[in-house]
């Protein structure tokens, strides 16, 4: 439970950084403590979304990740980050990405981020 609760924190941190950088990644709210619950709640459809399907994503463009080298990667991290953008609007929840090459964009800062916050952060597999 709680590898859960920091998985969802650095996420919700990357995406805060991804709107920070990108003007066309869009976080839009009241007050702060609704843009953080917006974020939360975006990081767990954004996790759930990585869980679900990216693994089924990544099966069927199998031969294009060796065709790419592994470059197909940044495309379907885009695909992620634009299905969990398309949800949150479905959802009703104030968070917009504009634009394909904005999703590639900000899934490289949303993977970098991740990855370096679930570094620091501590990680209980107990």
């Amino acid at each position: 439970m709680k590898n859960f609760v920091v998985k969802t924190i650095a996420n919700a941190g990357a995406l805060a950084v991804a709107v920070w950088l990108l003007d066309k990644i869009t976080l839009t709210g009241d007050s702060t403590g609704k843009k953080i619950g917006t974020l939360i709640v975006v990081a767990l459809v954004f996790g759930l979304v990585n869980f679900l399907v990216k693994p089924t994503v990544k099966v069927l463009t199998f031969p294009l990740f060796i065709l790419t080298l592994g470059l197909i990667t940044l495309v379907v991290n885009a695909l992620m980050l634009l299905l969990t953008s398309w949800l949150a609007d479905k959802l009703d929840l104030s968070f917009h990405v504009e634009g394909f090459w904005t999703a590639v964009v900000g899934g490289l800062i949303i993977s970098v981020v991740s990855w370096a916050l679930n570094v620091v952060l501590p990680d209980d597999k107990d």
